[in-house]
């Protein structure tokens, strides 16, 4: 499809600017018309014209632009809004390029007579199988309003969940990231000058001097091959951790990390019992929410032993034995998970342990920093050491070499 530049009036007669893509300017007035807008002059653009580097860089959809989206088709669809109007109207007056370029393709679709979950599922990229798939359950059970409302409550609670953990990291490595450049300055810099000086009076560096001194000769003198050593052990690890032995591996690794992996943990949990409750909520059936809560978990290793629960359930074992086989949860989600089966009120139940690990999880991290501090504080004590015993011991040393000499 084309791109054009348009303006146009809204309802109100305020004048509006934008791109649109269509197949043609008809297409493309049709769909600002749907989205309540009088087109006044519709162009075609593209990169070369409009000069615009998003054009040829797509703008990532993020965590926030998802939860816009369903909170505002939340909206459109209790209000009674169809979905060909409710998505022309978004696509024309969504900010981020990429949402907008895809929701026009979705609009184009359900214009063929194509359903909501088909045509998102045709940009796997920008929604995931689990959103697909509870849209695809909205759409069958009648019950997409509460979808698109417990699909922005979910995202949100993710959102703020990796935005807190990175707030209680982002201290520490700055201050890691700080230290690490003053030891490169004063290895390539402070300490050669020193061996200049002593070289002139006939002295001789402290041993702790000489090391860092030899550690700084053989950084300058060998930087090309230890940049190429760097960037390719990089380049191997990443291999490595996108193949699939290496992500396994890895998100295994990662629940049993010191400090960390216990709020990776409670996040994992939260995120499958807030998912496996929406999606028995929602009415999917037992093997098809695991095959796709399990998908959706972001972590390999988890997604296996979920997986592996449907072997279970198949031969007609119980959700609480397949669960407590896999090895992977605690003791309050396997409670739940059997009280909740001989209730049948597993999705209220999980629901209330989503909430509580939640808590968990945001009072961990507002603790994790503190957590964080012994352990920075030795590291910059070491850090110290290594630097006083090699700057400064030199330099008391070099007023006695001064006399003696």
């Amino acid at each position: 499809m084309a791109v054009f530049a348009y303006k146009a009036r809204g309802a109100r007669g305020d004048a509006v600017e934008g791109t649109i893509e269509a197949a043609n300017t008809d297409a493309a007035a049709s769909r600002l018309m749907e989205g309540g807008l009088t087109p006044v002059d519709i162009s075609e653009s593209g990169p070369e014209r409009s000069g615009d580097l998003r054009a040829w860089f797509p703008e990532r959809v993020g965590p926030a632009d998802l939860i816009q989206f369903s909170r505002q088709m939340h909206s459109l669809v209790r209000a009674g809004v169809p979905l060909l109007s409710a998505l022309a109207g978004l696509a024309t007056t969504t900010r981020n390029a990429t949402l907008r370029h895809t929701l026009a393709e979705v609009s184009d679709r359900l214009g063929e007579g194509r359903d909501l979950a088909t045509a998102l599922s045709e940009h796997p990229k920008v929604f995931s199988l689990f959103y697909v798939s509870l849209v695809r359950v909205g759409e069958t059970s009648g019950r997409l309003e509460e979808v698109f409302q417990q699909l922005g409550y979910y995202l949100e609670r993710e959102k703020k969940t990796r935005d807190q953990i990175r707030s209680a990291l982002r201290y520490p490595l700055f201050v890691l990231s700080a230290i690490a450049i003053a030891v490169v300055i004063i290895n390539i810099f402070v300490i050669p000058a020193f061996a200049h000086v002593f070289g002139t009076l006939g002295a001789q560096l402290p041993l702790p001097t000489r090391i860092l001194l030899a550690v700084s000769n053989f950084t300058v003198g060998h930087w090309p091959a230890l940049l190429v050593g760097i960037v390719a052990l990089a380049v191997g690890v990443r291999m490595y951790l996108q193949s699939e032995e290496g992500r396994y591996r890895w998100d295994k690794l990662k629940l049993d990390l010191p400090l960390v992996g216990p709020v990776i943990y409670r996040a994992t949990l939260g995120r499958f019992t807030r998912l496996f409750a929406m999606a028995q909520g929602a009415g999917v059936p037992l093997i098809t929410a695991l095959t796709v809560v399990g998908k959706a978990l972001d972590n390999s290793y988890v997604e296996s032993r979920v997986l592996a629960m449907r072997e279970g359930i198949e031969r007609g074992e119980s959700v609480s034995r397949t669960a407590a086989g896999s090895g992977i949860f605690d003791h309050l989600v396997l409670q739940m998970i059997a009280v909740g089966e001989e209730s049948g009120a597993m999705d209220d139940l999980l629901g209330e342990v989503a909430d509580y690990y939640d808590r968990e999880v945001e009072y961990v991290i507002e603790k994790l920093g503190a957590a964080i501090e012994p352990l920075l504080t030795a590291v910059i004590g070491v850090m110290v050491l290594v630097l006083a015993m090699g700057v400064f011991l030199p330099m008391w040393n070099l007023v006695d070499a001064a006399l003696k000499h």
